[in-house]
Protein backbone atom coordinates (compact mmCIF):
# COMPACT_ATOMS: atom_id res chain seq x y z
CA UNK A 1 0.00 0.00 0.00
CA UNK A 2 2.69 2.65 0.76
CA UNK A 3 4.07 2.04 -2.70
CA UNK A 4 1.13 2.63 -4.39
CA UNK A 5 0.56 5.94 -2.34
CA UNK A 6 4.04 6.11 -3.09
CA UNK A 7 3.83 5.88 -7.01
CA UNK A 8 0.81 8.39 -7.25
CA UNK A 9 2.40 10.81 -5.34
CA UNK A 10 5.23 10.43 -7.53
CA UNK A 11 3.18 10.59 -10.45
CA UNK A 12 0.83 13.24 -9.63
CA UNK A 13 4.35 15.89 -8.71
CA UNK A 14 5.54 14.86 -12.28
CA UNK A 15 1.69 16.21 -13.30
CA UNK A 16 2.16 19.43 -11.24
CA UNK A 17 5.80 19.75 -12.51
CA UNK A 18 4.33 19.60 -16.18
CA UNK A 19 1.62 21.88 -15.57
CA UNK A 20 4.13 24.36 -14.28
CA UNK A 21 6.32 24.08 -17.02
CA UNK A 22 3.32 25.08 -19.22
CA UNK A 23 1.98 27.43 -17.10
CA UNK A 24 5.39 29.61 -17.49
CA UNK A 25 6.16 28.99 -21.01
CA UNK A 26 2.82 30.96 -21.22
CA UNK A 27 3.68 33.69 -19.25
CA UNK A 28 7.12 33.71 -21.05
CA UNK A 29 5.39 34.10 -24.42
CA UNK A 30 3.08 37.35 -22.52
CA UNK A 31 6.53 38.80 -21.36
CA UNK A 32 7.39 39.22 -24.85
CA UNK A 33 4.03 39.94 -26.53
CA UNK A 34 3.97 43.22 -23.89
CA UNK A 35 7.68 44.30 -24.46
CA UNK A 36 7.14 44.49 -28.06
CA UNK A 37 3.81 46.25 -27.26
CA UNK A 38 5.26 48.57 -25.04
CA UNK A 39 7.57 49.26 -27.66
CA UNK A 40 4.61 49.88 -30.57
CA UNK A 41 2.72 51.74 -27.86
CA UNK A 42 5.96 54.26 -27.13
CA UNK A 43 7.08 54.17 -30.37
CA UNK A 44 4.46 54.74 -32.60
CA UNK A 45 1.19 55.86 -30.77
CA UNK A 46 2.41 58.79 -28.73
CA UNK A 47 3.44 60.83 -31.94
CA UNK A 48 0.22 59.84 -34.03
CA UNK A 49 -1.59 63.07 -34.74
CA UNK A 50 -5.12 61.80 -33.72
CA UNK A 51 -4.39 64.22 -31.21
CA UNK A 52 -5.58 67.21 -33.47
CA UNK A 53 -8.72 65.32 -34.01
CA UNK A 54 -9.66 64.91 -30.39
CA UNK A 55 -8.90 68.67 -29.41
CA UNK A 56 -11.67 69.63 -32.63
CA UNK A 57 -15.79 69.42 -32.36
CA UNK A 58 -15.29 66.22 -34.12
CA UNK A 59 -14.12 63.92 -31.67
CA UNK A 60 -16.74 60.91 -30.65
CA UNK A 61 -19.21 61.58 -27.58
CA UNK A 62 -18.47 59.59 -25.04
CA UNK A 63 -20.73 59.27 -21.64
CA UNK A 64 -18.98 58.38 -18.51
CA UNK A 65 -21.39 55.98 -16.64
CA UNK A 66 -20.89 56.73 -13.00
CA UNK A 67 -23.19 54.71 -10.54
CA UNK A 68 -23.40 56.11 -6.79
CA UNK A 69 -25.06 54.23 -4.02
CA UNK A 70 -24.68 56.37 -0.50
CA UNK A 71 -22.01 58.49 -1.75
CA UNK A 72 -22.97 61.41 -0.26
CA UNK A 73 -19.93 62.43 1.76
CA UNK A 74 -17.88 62.37 -1.79
CA UNK A 75 -19.88 62.61 -4.26
CA UNK A 76 -19.44 66.33 -5.00
CA UNK A 77 -16.02 66.07 -5.37
CA UNK A 78 -16.07 62.94 -7.27
CA UNK A 79 -18.10 64.87 -10.37
CA UNK A 80 -16.35 67.78 -10.29
CA UNK A 81 -13.38 65.32 -10.77
CA UNK A 82 -14.77 63.74 -13.97
CA UNK A 83 -16.58 67.28 -15.09
CA UNK A 84 -12.78 68.26 -15.43
CA UNK A 85 -11.36 65.69 -17.79
CA UNK A 86 -9.50 66.83 -21.01
CA UNK A 87 -11.97 65.33 -23.48
CA UNK A 88 -14.15 68.43 -25.96
CA UNK A 89 -17.42 66.26 -26.11
CA UNK A 90 -17.69 64.40 -22.78
CA UNK A 91 -21.21 64.09 -20.94
CA UNK A 92 -21.24 62.76 -17.79
CA UNK A 93 -24.27 60.48 -16.49
CA UNK A 94 -24.57 59.86 -12.59
CA UNK A 95 -26.87 57.41 -11.53
CA UNK A 96 -28.07 57.83 -8.14
CA UNK A 97 -28.96 53.61 -7.54
CA UNK A 98 -31.68 54.10 -4.67
CA UNK A 99 -29.49 56.11 -1.89
CA UNK A 100 -31.27 56.33 1.48
CA UNK A 101 -28.98 59.04 2.33
CA UNK A 102 -27.97 62.75 0.97
CA UNK A 103 -25.85 61.86 -2.02
CA UNK A 104 -29.00 63.11 -4.52
CA UNK A 105 -29.63 66.26 -2.34
CA UNK A 106 -25.83 66.96 -2.65
CA UNK A 107 -26.01 66.83 -6.42
CA UNK A 108 -29.14 69.10 -6.54
CA UNK A 109 -27.74 71.93 -4.66
CA UNK A 110 -23.74 71.79 -5.91
CA UNK A 111 -24.60 71.52 -9.14
CA UNK A 112 -28.05 73.54 -9.33
CA UNK A 113 -30.00 70.15 -11.04
CA UNK A 114 -33.61 70.56 -12.25
CA UNK A 115 -35.73 67.83 -13.21
CA UNK A 116 -36.95 67.32 -16.77
CA UNK A 117 -39.36 64.73 -18.52
CA UNK A 118 -37.41 61.44 -18.47
CA UNK A 119 -37.73 60.56 -22.15
CA UNK A 120 -35.05 58.05 -23.71
CA UNK A 121 -35.25 55.16 -25.40
CA UNK A 122 -35.28 51.95 -22.65
CA UNK A 123 -32.52 49.60 -24.70
CA UNK A 124 -32.03 47.95 -21.65
CA UNK A 125 -34.81 47.16 -18.99
CA UNK A 126 -33.86 48.50 -15.55
CA UNK A 127 -35.10 49.42 -12.15
CA UNK A 128 -37.79 52.25 -12.42
CA UNK A 129 -36.73 55.38 -13.39
CA UNK A 130 -37.75 57.83 -10.78
CA UNK A 131 -36.48 60.99 -11.96
CA UNK A 132 -33.81 63.17 -14.45
CA UNK A 133 -32.27 65.68 -13.93
CA UNK A 134 -29.87 68.51 -16.07
CA UNK A 135 -27.28 70.78 -14.55
CA UNK A 136 -27.69 74.44 -15.17
CA UNK A 137 -24.41 75.26 -14.37
CA UNK A 138 -22.79 72.19 -16.34
CA UNK A 139 -24.46 71.45 -19.47
CA UNK A 140 -23.01 67.63 -19.77
CA UNK A 141 -24.02 66.82 -16.49
CA UNK A 142 -27.05 64.39 -16.09
CA UNK A 143 -28.31 62.87 -12.98
CA UNK A 144 -30.74 59.78 -13.17
CA UNK A 145 -32.44 59.08 -10.20
CA UNK A 146 -33.43 55.01 -9.77
CA UNK A 147 -34.71 52.49 -7.56
CA UNK A 148 -31.97 50.46 -6.11
CA UNK A 149 -30.69 48.15 -8.20
CA UNK A 150 -27.19 47.09 -7.83
CA UNK A 151 -24.19 48.39 -10.02
CA UNK A 152 -24.98 46.17 -13.05
CA UNK A 153 -28.40 47.82 -13.03
CA UNK A 154 -27.54 50.70 -12.60
CA UNK A 155 -24.88 51.22 -15.29
CA UNK A 156 -27.79 49.92 -17.34
CA UNK A 157 -29.62 52.33 -16.57
CA UNK A 158 -26.95 55.03 -17.69
CA UNK A 159 -26.67 53.59 -20.89
CA UNK A 160 -30.20 54.10 -21.99
CA UNK A 161 -29.90 57.83 -21.16
CA UNK A 162 -25.74 58.20 -22.26
CA UNK A 163 -26.22 60.04 -25.88
CA UNK A 164 -22.52 59.52 -26.52
CA UNK A 165 -21.02 56.67 -29.39
CA UNK A 166 -18.72 55.63 -26.77
CA UNK A 167 -19.91 54.99 -22.88
CA UNK A 168 -17.27 54.87 -20.11
CA UNK A 169 -18.08 52.60 -16.65
CA UNK A 170 -16.25 53.96 -14.24
CA UNK A 171 -16.70 53.86 -10.15
CA UNK A 172 -17.71 56.70 -8.22
CA UNK A 173 -14.60 56.44 -6.06
CA UNK A 174 -12.40 56.08 -8.79
CA UNK A 175 -9.70 59.38 -10.03
CA UNK A 176 -9.17 59.39 -13.15
CA UNK A 177 -6.18 61.25 -15.00
CA UNK A 178 -7.49 64.23 -17.05
CA UNK A 179 -6.30 63.03 -20.20
CA UNK A 180 -7.33 59.38 -19.73
CA UNK A 181 -10.04 59.52 -22.16
CA UNK A 182 -7.59 61.35 -24.99
CA UNK A 183 -5.80 58.29 -24.37
CA UNK A 184 -8.45 55.34 -24.63
CA UNK A 185 -10.22 56.89 -27.45
CA UNK A 186 -7.21 55.96 -29.69
CA UNK A 187 -8.07 52.79 -30.73
CA UNK A 188 -12.11 53.32 -31.54
CA UNK A 189 -10.32 56.39 -34.51
CA UNK A 190 -7.14 53.83 -35.50
CA UNK A 191 -9.08 51.06 -36.06
CA UNK A 192 -13.13 49.54 -36.92
CA UNK A 193 -13.02 46.50 -35.39
CA UNK A 194 -12.92 47.84 -31.43
CA UNK A 195 -15.53 47.12 -29.52
CA UNK A 196 -14.33 48.10 -26.14
CA UNK A 197 -11.23 49.27 -24.35
CA UNK A 198 -9.71 49.27 -20.88
CA UNK A 199 -6.79 51.46 -19.29
CA UNK A 200 -4.00 50.90 -16.32
CA UNK A 201 -5.65 51.10 -13.03
CA UNK A 202 -3.48 51.85 -10.19
CA UNK A 203 -3.25 51.95 -6.66
CA UNK A 204 -3.70 55.02 -5.06
CA UNK A 205 -3.04 53.96 -1.23
CA UNK A 206 0.04 56.18 -0.63
CA UNK A 207 0.02 58.86 -2.99
CA UNK A 208 -1.55 62.11 -1.84
CA UNK A 209 -4.72 63.36 -3.64
CA UNK A 210 -6.28 67.20 -3.74
CA UNK A 211 -9.24 68.43 -4.97
CA UNK A 212 -9.64 64.85 -7.19
CA UNK A 213 -6.41 64.34 -8.52
CA UNK A 214 -3.05 62.49 -7.22
CA UNK A 215 -0.72 65.10 -7.05
CA UNK A 216 2.32 63.03 -5.80
CA UNK A 217 2.86 59.14 -6.28
CA UNK A 218 4.01 57.02 -3.94
CA UNK A 219 4.52 53.57 -2.56
CA UNK A 220 2.08 52.61 -0.01
CA UNK A 221 4.26 50.95 3.42
CA UNK A 222 0.96 49.03 4.35
CA UNK A 223 2.73 45.50 3.77
CA UNK A 224 -0.72 44.69 1.74
CA UNK A 225 -1.23 47.43 -0.19
CA UNK A 226 2.31 47.01 -1.03
CA UNK A 227 1.61 43.68 -2.52
CA UNK A 228 -1.28 44.82 -4.54
CA UNK A 229 1.05 47.29 -6.20
CA UNK A 230 3.08 44.33 -7.23
CA UNK A 231 -0.28 42.28 -8.32
CA UNK A 232 -1.41 45.42 -10.22
CA UNK A 233 1.62 46.75 -12.28
CA UNK A 234 1.99 42.94 -13.28
CA UNK A 235 -1.65 42.17 -14.19
CA UNK A 236 -1.74 45.65 -16.09
CA UNK A 237 1.18 45.98 -17.91
CA UNK A 238 2.65 42.24 -18.29
CA UNK A 239 -1.01 40.56 -18.41
CA UNK A 240 -3.30 42.58 -20.66
CA UNK A 241 -0.60 44.66 -22.57
CA UNK A 242 1.03 41.12 -23.53
CA UNK A 243 -2.53 39.75 -24.76
CA UNK A 244 -3.16 42.63 -27.12
CA UNK A 245 -1.23 40.72 -29.64
CA UNK A 246 -1.78 36.68 -28.48
CA UNK A 247 -6.06 36.88 -29.29
CA UNK A 248 -7.02 39.41 -27.54
CA UNK A 249 -8.43 40.74 -23.44
CA UNK A 250 -11.24 38.87 -22.17
CA UNK A 251 -10.95 41.36 -19.24
CA UNK A 252 -12.06 45.28 -18.71
CA UNK A 253 -11.64 46.57 -15.34
CA UNK A 254 -15.26 47.53 -14.48
CA UNK A 255 -13.26 50.59 -12.97
CA UNK A 256 -12.55 52.02 -16.22
CA UNK A 257 -13.39 50.55 -19.10
CA UNK A 258 -14.71 52.53 -22.57
CA UNK A 259 -17.64 50.50 -24.70
CA UNK A 260 -19.27 51.28 -28.10
CA UNK A 261 -22.44 51.92 -26.84
CA UNK A 262 -24.59 50.67 -29.81
CA UNK A 263 -22.92 47.36 -29.06
CA UNK A 264 -23.44 47.17 -25.29
CA UNK A 265 -27.15 47.89 -25.81
CA UNK A 266 -27.78 45.19 -28.72
CA UNK A 267 -25.69 42.93 -26.28
CA UNK A 268 -28.52 43.02 -23.62
CA UNK A 269 -26.06 45.75 -21.56
CA UNK A 270 -24.88 43.91 -17.83
CA UNK A 271 -25.88 40.97 -16.89
CA UNK A 272 -27.85 41.17 -13.15
CA UNK A 273 -26.79 37.66 -11.84
CA UNK A 274 -23.50 37.52 -11.54
CA UNK A 275 -20.75 39.35 -9.68
CA UNK A 276 -18.72 39.42 -12.41
CA UNK A 277 -20.57 41.64 -14.69
CA UNK A 278 -17.70 43.46 -16.34
CA UNK A 279 -16.14 40.45 -17.61
CA UNK A 280 -19.38 39.00 -18.53
CA UNK A 281 -19.74 41.60 -20.83
CA UNK A 282 -16.79 41.77 -22.73
CA UNK A 283 -16.77 37.42 -23.16
CA UNK A 284 -20.33 38.17 -24.43
CA UNK A 285 -19.45 41.19 -26.82
CA UNK A 286 -16.44 38.54 -28.54
CA UNK A 287 -18.13 35.97 -28.51
CA UNK A 288 -21.78 37.42 -30.26
CA UNK A 289 -19.37 39.37 -32.79
CA UNK A 290 -17.71 35.90 -34.00
CA UNK A 291 -21.60 34.82 -34.13
CA UNK A 292 -22.19 37.17 -36.29
CA UNK A 293 -19.31 36.93 -38.40
CA UNK A 294 -17.65 39.61 -37.54
CA UNK A 295 -15.27 39.72 -35.09
CA UNK A 296 -14.22 42.55 -32.83
CA UNK A 297 -11.39 42.73 -30.38
CA UNK A 298 -10.82 44.30 -26.97
CA UNK A 299 -7.80 46.93 -26.49
CA UNK A 300 -5.80 47.53 -23.75
CA UNK A 301 -4.06 50.76 -23.85
CA UNK A 302 -1.31 51.01 -21.07
CA UNK A 303 -1.33 54.60 -20.81
CA UNK A 304 -5.11 55.98 -19.61
CA UNK A 305 -5.03 55.65 -15.92
CA UNK A 306 -7.46 55.91 -12.83
CA UNK A 307 -6.85 55.57 -9.42
CA UNK A 308 -8.29 53.31 -7.03
CA UNK A 309 -8.00 52.18 -3.41
CA UNK A 310 -7.38 49.02 -2.32
CA UNK A 311 -8.09 47.28 0.95
CA UNK A 312 -5.23 47.14 3.67
CA UNK A 313 -6.54 44.33 5.67
CA UNK A 314 -6.83 40.82 5.33
CA UNK A 315 -10.71 40.28 5.84
CA UNK A 316 -11.94 43.07 3.23
CA UNK A 317 -8.95 42.12 0.59
CA UNK A 318 -10.20 38.29 0.94
CA UNK A 319 -14.01 39.00 0.07
CA UNK A 320 -12.41 40.81 -3.07
CA UNK A 321 -10.31 38.17 -4.22
CA UNK A 322 -12.86 35.43 -3.61
CA UNK A 323 -15.69 37.44 -5.30
CA UNK A 324 -13.24 37.97 -8.70
CA UNK A 325 -12.85 34.08 -8.82
CA UNK A 326 -16.70 33.69 -8.49
CA UNK A 327 -17.14 35.91 -10.50
CA UNK A 328 -14.53 34.34 -12.98
CA UNK A 329 -15.65 30.89 -12.10
CA UNK A 330 -19.39 31.89 -13.87
CA UNK A 331 -18.26 33.95 -16.36
CA UNK A 332 -16.67 30.91 -17.80
CA UNK A 333 -19.19 28.63 -16.83
CA UNK A 334 -21.93 30.89 -18.86
CA UNK A 335 -19.74 31.24 -22.31
CA UNK A 336 -18.45 27.18 -21.64
CA UNK A 337 -19.24 26.51 -25.50
CA UNK A 338 -16.25 28.85 -26.21
CA UNK A 339 -13.82 26.56 -24.30
CA UNK A 340 -10.95 24.93 -27.57
CA UNK A 341 -13.85 25.67 -29.93
CA UNK A 342 -11.96 27.01 -33.67
CA UNK A 343 -15.12 28.73 -34.07
CA UNK A 344 -13.86 31.64 -31.94
CA UNK A 345 -10.72 32.22 -33.24
CA UNK A 346 -7.88 32.73 -30.89
CA UNK A 347 -10.23 33.37 -28.94
CA UNK A 348 -11.32 29.65 -28.74
CA UNK A 349 -8.68 28.01 -28.84
CA UNK A 350 -5.85 30.28 -27.01
CA UNK A 351 -7.73 33.04 -24.51
CA UNK A 352 -10.35 31.58 -23.24
CA UNK A 353 -8.41 27.80 -22.49
CA UNK A 354 -5.91 29.98 -20.73
CA UNK A 355 -8.21 31.86 -18.47
CA UNK A 356 -9.63 27.91 -17.87
CA UNK A 357 -6.54 26.32 -17.23
CA UNK A 358 -4.60 28.79 -15.44
CA UNK A 359 -6.61 31.53 -13.96
CA UNK A 360 -9.10 29.23 -13.01
CA UNK A 361 -7.66 26.21 -11.78
CA UNK A 362 -4.24 27.67 -10.89
CA UNK A 363 -5.49 27.94 -6.80
CA UNK A 364 -6.54 24.11 -7.29
CA UNK A 365 -3.43 22.62 -9.03
CA UNK A 366 -0.92 25.08 -6.70
CA UNK A 367 -2.88 24.04 -3.24
CA UNK A 368 -2.41 20.18 -4.22
CA UNK A 369 1.07 20.40 -5.52
CA UNK A 370 2.11 21.87 -2.27
CA UNK A 371 0.19 19.32 -0.32
CA UNK A 372 1.54 16.73 -2.77
CA UNK A 373 5.21 17.78 -2.54
CA UNK A 374 5.43 17.90 1.37
CA UNK A 375 3.03 14.36 1.49
CA UNK A 376 6.05 13.21 -1.04
CA UNK A 377 8.83 14.34 0.89
CA UNK A 378 7.40 12.64 4.20
CA UNK A 379 6.63 9.31 2.52
CA UNK A 380 10.23 9.33 0.70
CA UNK A 381 8.10 9.59 -2.82
CA UNK A 382 10.05 12.93 -3.77
CA UNK A 383 13.80 14.09 -2.80
CA UNK A 384 13.79 16.73 -0.54
CA UNK A 385 16.58 18.71 -2.37
CA UNK A 386 14.23 17.96 -5.67
CA UNK A 387 11.46 19.32 -3.69
CA UNK A 388 13.61 22.48 -2.58
CA UNK A 389 14.87 23.53 -5.77
CA UNK A 390 10.96 23.13 -6.98
CA UNK A 391 10.38 26.07 -4.89
CA UNK A 392 13.72 28.00 -5.67
CA UNK A 393 12.90 27.95 -9.27
CA UNK A 394 9.11 28.67 -8.99
CA UNK A 395 10.01 31.82 -6.67
CA UNK A 396 12.54 32.97 -8.93
CA UNK A 397 10.18 33.03 -11.74
CA UNK A 398 7.92 34.98 -9.94
CA UNK A 399 10.72 37.43 -8.92
CA UNK A 400 11.67 37.49 -12.87
CA UNK A 401 8.29 38.49 -13.89
CA UNK A 402 7.82 41.23 -11.21
CA UNK A 403 11.38 42.47 -12.05
CA UNK A 404 10.56 42.59 -15.83
CA UNK A 405 7.31 44.31 -14.73
CA UNK A 406 8.63 47.12 -12.68
CA UNK A 407 11.37 47.44 -15.39
CA UNK A 408 8.77 48.06 -17.94
CA UNK A 409 7.30 50.48 -15.62
CA UNK A 410 10.40 52.36 -15.14
CA UNK A 411 11.77 52.40 -18.74
CA UNK A 412 8.03 53.53 -20.27
CA UNK A 413 5.78 55.59 -17.59
CA UNK A 414 8.41 55.79 -14.49
CA UNK A 415 5.46 57.09 -12.73
CA UNK A 416 7.74 56.79 -9.13
CA UNK A 417 9.96 59.69 -8.96
CA UNK A 418 11.47 58.68 -5.90
CA UNK A 419 14.35 56.33 -5.17
CA UNK A 420 12.85 55.22 -1.82
CA UNK A 421 9.98 54.31 -3.59
CA UNK A 422 11.65 52.50 -6.49
CA UNK A 423 13.31 50.50 -3.59
CA UNK A 424 10.33 49.71 -1.77
CA UNK A 425 8.61 48.12 -5.16
CA UNK A 426 11.30 45.85 -4.84
CA UNK A 427 11.28 44.92 -1.87
CA UNK A 428 7.27 43.88 -1.83
CA UNK A 429 8.25 42.62 -4.94
CA UNK A 430 10.76 40.34 -3.19
CA UNK A 431 8.24 39.37 -0.62
CA UNK A 432 4.76 38.61 -2.62
CA UNK A 433 5.30 35.11 -2.66
CA UNK A 434 6.41 34.81 0.88
CA UNK A 435 2.59 34.33 2.24
CA UNK A 436 0.63 36.52 0.74
CA UNK A 437 0.69 34.31 -2.25
CA UNK A 438 -0.33 31.26 -0.25
CA UNK A 439 -3.10 33.61 1.07
CA UNK A 440 -4.23 34.40 -2.63
CA UNK A 441 -4.68 30.89 -3.45
CA UNK A 442 -6.92 30.63 -0.20
CA UNK A 443 -9.16 33.28 -1.14
CA UNK A 444 -9.25 31.88 -4.78
CA UNK A 445 -10.50 28.26 -3.33
CA UNK A 446 -13.18 30.01 -1.15
CA UNK A 447 -14.50 31.49 -4.38
CA UNK A 448 -14.58 28.32 -5.82
CA UNK A 449 -16.26 26.95 -3.09
CA UNK A 450 -18.73 29.75 -2.71
CA UNK A 451 -19.56 29.59 -6.63
CA UNK A 452 -20.42 25.78 -6.31
CA UNK A 453 -22.69 26.95 -3.37
CA UNK A 454 -24.18 29.64 -5.58
CA UNK A 455 -22.76 32.48 -3.49
CA UNK A 456 -23.47 35.37 -4.77
CA UNK A 457 -23.31 38.46 -2.30
CA UNK A 458 -20.46 40.83 -2.93
CA UNK A 459 -19.26 41.52 0.75
CA UNK A 460 -18.61 44.74 2.61
CA UNK A 461 -15.61 46.76 0.97
CA UNK A 462 -14.39 48.87 4.01
CA UNK A 463 -12.37 52.18 2.57
CA UNK A 464 -10.63 54.97 4.28
CA UNK A 465 -10.51 57.46 1.80
CA UNK A 466 -8.29 59.41 -0.55
CA UNK A 467 -5.87 61.40 2.20
CA UNK A 468 -2.33 62.07 2.31
CA UNK A 469 -0.30 59.63 3.71
CA UNK A 470 1.08 59.59 6.98
CA UNK A 471 4.74 59.82 7.42
CA UNK A 472 6.23 56.21 7.78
Amino acid sequence: MRELVQAVLFAFDWFVLGYFLVVNTIYLLLLCSAAFEMRTHLLVERSERRWRVLQSDIAPTISVLAPAHNEGATIAASVRAMLGLSYPNLELVVVNDGSTDETLAVLIATFALVAVHPAFQQAVETKPVLALYRSRSHPNLVVLDKENGGKADALNAGLNVASGALVCAVDADTIIEPEAMQRMVRPFLSRHDVVAAGGTIRIVNGSEVSNGRVTTVGVPRNVLAGFQVIEYLRAFLFGRLGWNRLGGNLIISGAFGLFDRQAAAEAGGYAHDTVGEDMELVVRLRRRSYEAGDPKTISFIPDPVAWTEVPESLRTLGRQRDRWHRGLCDVLRRHKRVFLNPKYGAMGTFVYPYFVIVELLAPVVEALGILGLVAGVVLGAVDVSFAILFFLVAYGLGIVLATFTLLLEELSFHRYDRLGDRALLLVWALLESLGYRQLTVVWRLRGIWKFLRKRTDWGAMQRKGFSSPTSP
